[in-house]
């Protein structure tokens, strides 16, 4: 850790009190955390996917994957403009992420789409319980930022789920 310079940090002045920024702050966190646990779980099974839809799958969980790493910027870059300090570390994301670690053995295909719409789904409703402080706070950045990883979610989870219908 730094030594302090002694300076005192400037204050944030965006229309936004402190104690909103703070708590759409530790929103975005909880968000940025299941971002990138959902992250890590696509490309782990982008890598081990096998079986007669290998191409398929392989080719989806890399453009989702890729999607989600695009994602965690714009997220850690709100919690910032904030004037927050973004979670980025494993310790951190696990206490914070509400998804389950990847498992550790291959799971079949199929059990594969399942745990990423399980995924997908559970992001959409960390971002949706973000909106009430959101919208007392009069925060449309964040209430946009929001509402695109919302689109994103339920999109990715009906197109991951129709995979899964007979």
């Amino acid at each position: 850790m730094g030594k302090s310079s002694g300076k005192k940090a400037p204050v944030i002045d965006i229309g936004i009190s402190e104690k909103d920024r703070a708590a759409i702050a530790q929103g975005l966190s909880k968000l940025l955390a299941d971002t990138y646990t959902l992250y890590l779980t696509t490309h782990n099974f982008h890598w081990n996917v096998t079986g007669p839809m290998f191409n398929t799958l392989h080719t989806m969980f890399m453009v989702q994957y890729t999607e989600l790493w695009n994602a965690v910027d714009p997220i850690a870059e709100r919690i910032r403009s904030l004037g927050h300090v973004a979670p980025g570390s494993y310790a951190q994301f696990s206490r914070l992420t509400s998804l389950k670690d990847a498992p550790e053995t291959r799971p079949a295909a199929l059990e594969m789409v399942a745990i990423l719409v399980q995924g997908h789904e559970a992001v959409a409703r960390t971002a949706r319980s973000i909106f009430p402080a959101v919208q007392k706070a009069d925060d449309e950045p964040t209430a946009d930022l929001l509402t695109q990883r919302l689109t994103v979610h339920e999109q990715s989870a009906w197109m991951l789920r129709s995979l899964l219908e007979e």
